[in-house]
């Protein structure tokens, strides 16, 4: 039969030890069953943030990942200065973005285009002096229309 000796120092050992697990400073026994409740709760929690996080990569890996893009626009006195960069080359991007510049009715006055291990484009768009009035675009909507030529780009390299 075990002795109340050995049972004594048997749960001290066990204390020591749940204590050195739960990293608790506390001495006495309440205080460390204390902690370690808290510690687990807080495992519990991180096991929950953890299995929404891969919860959420599966679902993203199942639609379309979206490329990493950074689109600038800045409106100038005699147009906009438009910054597309991406981290990979991407073939016939550019073509959308110029019927998107199309669409908009603006001409490009002046490019950079640089697509051998990234894609950056710098230009400046503007609407050159046309007979009859001049329509006035906002800086945001040019922004929404090359976004939206980014995601078309996407979409028709998917098909491919």
């Amino acid at each position: 039969m075990v002795s109340r000796e050995q049972k004594r120092a048997a749960m001290y050992k066990k204390l020591q030890l749940l204590r050195s697990v739960t990293n608790s400073h506390a001495h006495s026994k309440t205080s460390i069953i204390l902690d370690a409740s808290k510690y687990i709760e807080e495992l519990k929690q991180k096991v929950e943030q953890l299995n929404q996080e891969v919860a959420m990569a599966q679902n993203s890996s199942n639609e379309q990942i979206p490329m990493p893009v950074q689109v600038r626009v800045e409106a100038k006195e005699k147009g906009f200065l438009i910054n597309v960069l991406t981290e990979s080359s991407c073939p016939g991007l550019l073509v959308f973005i110029l019927e998107a510049f199309d669409e908009l009715g603006l001409d490009v006055l002046q490019a950079r285009v640089s697509c051998s291990s990234s894609f950056h484009l710098e230009a400046v768009g503007g609407k050159e002096n046309t007979q009859g009035p001049v329509e006035h675009v906002d800086a945001q909507v040019v922004k929404q229309a090359v976004l939206r030529a980014i995601e078309n780009w996407n979409e028709s390299s998917e098909q491919e």
